[in-house]
């Protein structure tokens, strides 16, 4: 019996492979897009009925403006790419929420808001596109799907084959309730690991680009983040890598992002 649960479970998590668009890393995803997505809106639903959107219409219209360009870009791309199926799991909405944390997300779906905290940091909208391109990587590259299927992994370890068909839809409610944590403290930001930060940060790179944004003023946005943030959690102790390793890697990333910019 345990023989034959390991290698019914050996074949679930080969299925379930992927591998994350333009930078080809492989992934398990044992997470449907539906249930992601199901999880994901209601979350996005929940927050919105008490978040206040902005009552500055510049700003407002500034990051419906952004948002759209990006989106289109992804879009544009997945289409030429034979991943046209991947649109249909987008809808895009933007919104800008009025709340002093330096702070965006974007949630699978394609639900894209915005802190007012942030825009100072941004300073124009070639910084805010830095943020959004890095907010909508983490959506794209399905890293919510990923981490999900982690936490399963980790709560279930053998029994994950019975766990994930037998008892699937309340697994992934509870598991997605800890992924979603749109909690006071730590904003609207999913936790994710150093890993997708990174991956974030290099598909974002990409995605600005394609939209026609600059890629190589990344590095003085999160320059000033850094600076905005002073005396944040040393990096061995943080989900996300330290300003200085994220600076130097976007350096490292800026030759392949360049490669799809073209000036607007």
């Amino acid at each position: 019996m345990k023989k034959n649960l390991f290698f019914t479970a050996v074949i679930v998590l080969l299925a379930a492979c992927s591998s994350v668009v333009l930078t080809g890393r492989k992934q398990l995803l044992l997470v449907s897009d539906s249930d992601v997505l199901t999880t994901s809106l209601q979350s996005y639903s929940d927050y919105m009925k008490s978040a206040p959107l902005s009552t500055n219409k510049t700003n407002t219209a500034l990051v419906k403006k952004v948002g759209k360009n990006i989106a289109v870009a992804v879009e544009t791309y997945l289409r030429n790419n034979g991943m046209e199926s991947e649109i249909a799991n987008l809808s895009w909405e933007y919104s800008l929420v009025k709340d002093t944390s330096q702070n965006a997300f974007c949630m699978p779906g394609g639900k894209i808001v915005v802190y007012e905290g942030i825009l100072p940091v941004t300073k124009n909208e070639t910084g805010l596109a830095v943020v959004l391109g890095h907010e909508v990587a983490h959506a794209i590259a399905k890293h919510s799907n990923e981490r999900m299927s982690q936490q399963m992994i980790a709560q279930y370890g053998a029994s994950i084959t019975s766990a994930v068909f037998a008892s699937k839809s309340a697994a992934t409610q509870n598991i997605a309730n800890t992924v979603y944590g749109l909690g006071a403290q730590y904003g609207a930001i999913l936790p994710f690991s150093r890993k997708h930060e990174l991956e974030a940060d290099r598909l974002g790179l990409i995605f600005m680009a394609m939209a026609g944004y600059n890629p190589s003023e990344a590095a003085s946005f999160w320059e000033r983040m850094s600076e905005a943030s002073a005396g944040a959690t040393p990096e061995f102790m943080s989900t996300h890598p330290s300003d200085a390793t994220r600076i130097a890697q976007i350096q490292k990333y800026l030759p392949e992002a360049l490669q799809y910019y073209k000036k607007k």
